[in-house]
């Protein structure tokens, strides 16, 4: 099913810049059963309304945690209707942090969404150690990036988490990401590990963590790709820059999935492709129990609503995969 007429008139200027890519995911997700989401204290106009659009579009079931006397006044001052919602009372934003995990816990919730808290509010309930939602692989965040004019969605980590991640580190936020490709639909995921240039340079140490992480994916330490690096984002992304250099790879060139050297690096290349080149982003954070919905203030609608469509399908291809496990 497309995405509702009367929701795509909120998204024209979106449209208008050829984000297809993110529509094309909202269709994917809109044939799915609504995701039970604990909705982290959306006490504002911009969260409620998104939780509200989403819920309308059948991509999120919402339980709000939070302040319930508040989220009621923000629903009637901006004329949102909340009626059919769950709401499930917090006094202050850690405390709607806290109670949210535990609502994924319980079973109740099979996705959190950030609502007008910070966070590293959210992630601080989401890590602890005893009542978070920890698993054997370390957390890390992915823009999926909607760039006008690019053939397929783009895969941008760790961007928003992991500040300056080791080799150990960078294992699992590459599995992640090409967990999160495959649960995207793409038929053949190709990792392109950055850098500033194309060779091994013992000089620079993102290369030789490149280098190890294509050796590791050819010994099965990570599944599910094709693995190459390092490379420099033009080789990654431009088949003519490819060829220039003369790197004949499957990857070069092809890239689906971008793996940063850290986050400063990631969070320079998701913005400027923002800000500079007309894309959307959605946010999701991996390597918990549920997918983490992060959503910006500065996003817009498409960005919003697709950060929802990419934990759905996450969702979904987690239910897939445990069912065929049993089987």
């Amino acid at each position: 099913m497309p995405v509702l007429e009367a929701e795509r008139t909120t998204t024209t200027s979106s449209a208008a810049k050829g984000h297809d890519k993110f529509h094309a995911l909202l269709a994917r997700a809109q044939k799915l059963p609504p995701m039970a989401t604990a909705v982290v204290h959306p006490c504002d106009k911009a969260s409620l309304e998104a939780v509200v659009t989403a819920a309308r579009l059948k991509l999120i079931d919402p339980i709000l945690v939070g302040p319930e006397k508040r989220i009621r006044a923000v629903a009637d001052e901006n004329g949102l209707d909340i009626a059919g919602f769950t709401i499930v009372d917090a006094e202050y934003s850690q405390d709607s942090a806290a109670k949210a995990v535990e609502l994924v816990r319980e079973g109740r919730a099979d996705a959190l969404m950030k609502g007008s808290l910070h966070t590293d509010e959210v992630m601080g309930a989401v890590v602890k150690r005893d009542t978070g939602l920890r698993t054997a692989r370390r957390i890390s965040h992915c823009f999926v990036m909607d760039v006008p004019g690019h053939d397929q969605p783009l895969v941008i980590t760790d961007a928003a988490i992991n500040i300056a991640p080791t080799l150990k580190d960078k294992i699992d936020i590459t599995q992640n990401a090409i967990d999160l490709a495959h649960a995207l639909g793409a038929s053949e995921v190709r990792v392109a590990i950055l850098s500033a240039m194309e060779s091994v340079n013992p000089d620079v140490p993102s290369t030789l963590e490149a280098a190890a992480l294509c050796k590791m994916a050819d010994r099965g330490q990570i599944t599910g790709a094709i693995l190459d690096g390092p490379l420099a984002l033009d080789n990654a992304i431009s088949v003519e820059a490819a060829a220039i250099k003369k790197i004949k790879s499957p990857v070069a060139g092809r890239a689906n999935v971008l793996v940063v050297p850290d986050l400063e690096a990631g969070n320079m290349l998701a913005k400027s492709l923002s800000f500079l080149a007309g894309a959307d982003a959605a946010g999701i954070v991996l390597g918990a129990k549920v997918p983490v919905i992060l959503t910006s203030r500065a996003d817009d609608e498409i960005a919003r609503l697709a950060s929802c469509a990419v934990a759905q399908l996450l969702v979904a291809a987690r239910k897939s995969s445990a069912s065929a496990a049993i089987k």
